[in-house]
């Protein structure tokens, strides 16, 4: 087991609520076009419909794709700590 610094907690709270944050904006504007664009051109009702459950599922899907990409870059998530050097001028943390 890894024990983190605060620090580290920390920026992983952060990217976190990031993470969440992006995908909830992007989800939005997602579900915003595909389900407006049912009101913007006054498609009848069961057109309007199909397109909120369209909106619905493609909002879904873009929140979690959002989610898991920014998650998934974050350098300590995998418990393997930052990906840059620990010491300045140097190519690796082994040189």
């Amino acid at each position: 087991m890894v024990t983190r610094s605060r620090a580290e907690r920390d920026a992983i709270t952060i990217e976190i609520g990031y993470a969440l944050a992006s995908a909830l904006l992007a989800a939005g504007v997602v579900f915003g076009v595909i389900t407006g664009s049912g009101y913007a051109l006054q498609l009848p009702h069961p057109l309007r419909r199909v397109l909120l459950l369209l909106g619905g599922g493609g909002a879904l899907i873009v929140f979690v794709w959002r989610t898991v990409h920014v998650l998934w870059r974050f350098p300590y998530g995998s418990g393997r700590g930052p990906r840059h050097p620990s010491q300045p001028g140097r190519t690796s943390p082994d040189s």
